[in-house]
């Protein structure tokens, strides 16, 4: 298992750096040919940066001692870091919007053979790193991510490699600003996204896909637990989740609850992938009060069914 997390930790690495040293030659051709286009496209393959970075903090972060990733410290950093840098990105979008919308009304000569070569060598790359990330992309949402980010961006230069051959058979200047506009738009879109996404989690949103009622209904479903109650779910960072509850119980010895605990934790992680808990229990005598017990058996007998 560590293996398969350091391979991962390193594909991720590798990627993030071909990535950036990309970004740096494309924005340096996007000057020398004047193209707008492979500038936009440059800022668009910062946002996969972005994405494969915080994919790498994430692994990075776990792959640390369990004593260590129990403060909360880690995850967030790197929640916070996607959110700055994804306004950022909005701004950056709303400059590509600007200049486009000043080259629609002052057409400038673009060199589309420079314009060719390095979306052409851009296709390659984003493809080669999709590629390296396909098999851990189901499974850890960051990565998903930047694997997302990958394919927006190969779909960048595929339009960058179509845009500069029609500007080469018909000498239409619109089409570099035109292209510019197109990813401005892509940006904004992923952009929004990873804003969304932190500002969730920096809120201690339920965790993304999870239904309150499902896990509340899991657990009361459970042999042993009568009801629960007080129940907060967040997470810590895009696949790390926490829950806390009450859990009323029969009163019964620690070495019976310990085994509702257990089965509580195994439900909660197999199902709901939520590994970090705290569960307090709180305690009925039956005979006290037949009525909530009985009560919540029949719920808790309708819910086996």
């Amino acid at each position: 298992m560590h293996n398969h997390a350091h391979t991962t930790g390193r594909k991720l690495q590798f990627s993030l750096w071909v990535t950036v040293v990309f970004i740096v030659i494309e924005a340096l051709a996007g000057i020398k040919a004047q193209s707008l286009a492979l500038l936009s496209d440059a800022g668009h393959n910062f946002t996969d940066a972005l994405a494969l970075g915080l994919a790498w903090f994430a692994f990075y972060v776990q792959a640390k001692p369990p004593s260590e990733t129990k403060t909360f410290g880690y995850h967030r950093a790197g929640v916070l870091s996607a959110f700055v840098n994804a306004l950022a990105l909005v701004v950056l979008a709303f400059w590509i919007f600007y200049e486009s919308y000043d080259r629609f009304l002052n057409p400038r000569v673009v060199n589309q053979d420079i314009m060719l070569v390095v979306a052409a060598a851009g296709l390659v790359v984003n493809v080669a790193i999709m590629w390296a990330l396909h098999a851990e992309s189901r499974h850890d949402i960051n990565i998903r991510a930047a694997f997302m980010h990958m394919l927006g961006d190969a779909l960048g230069s595929v339009g960058i490699i179509v845009g500069s051959i029609a500007i080469t058979l018909t000498g239409s200047l619109w089409i570099d600003p035109l292209l510019s506009v197109l990813i401005g738009v892509l940006i904004l879109w992923s952009g929004w996204d990873i804003i969304r996404e932190s500002i969730h989690i920096l809120l201690e949103g339920l965790p993304r896909g999870m239904k309150f009622d499902e896990v509340c209904g899991g657990l009361r479903s459970i042999d042993g637990v009568i009801d629960v109650h007080d129940m907060h779910i967040w997470s810590l960072s895009s696949n790390s989740h926490a829950l806390s509850c009450h859990a009323v119980i029969e009163d019964i010895p620690l070495s019976a609850s310990d085994a509702i605990l257990h089965r509580m934790n195994h439900l909660l992680a197999d199902r709901f992938d939520i590994h970090h808990t705290t569960i307090q229990f709180e305690h009925i005598e039956c005979e006290h009060s037949g009525e909530i017990c009985s009560n919540h058996h029949e719920m808790a007998a309708a819910h086996h069914h």
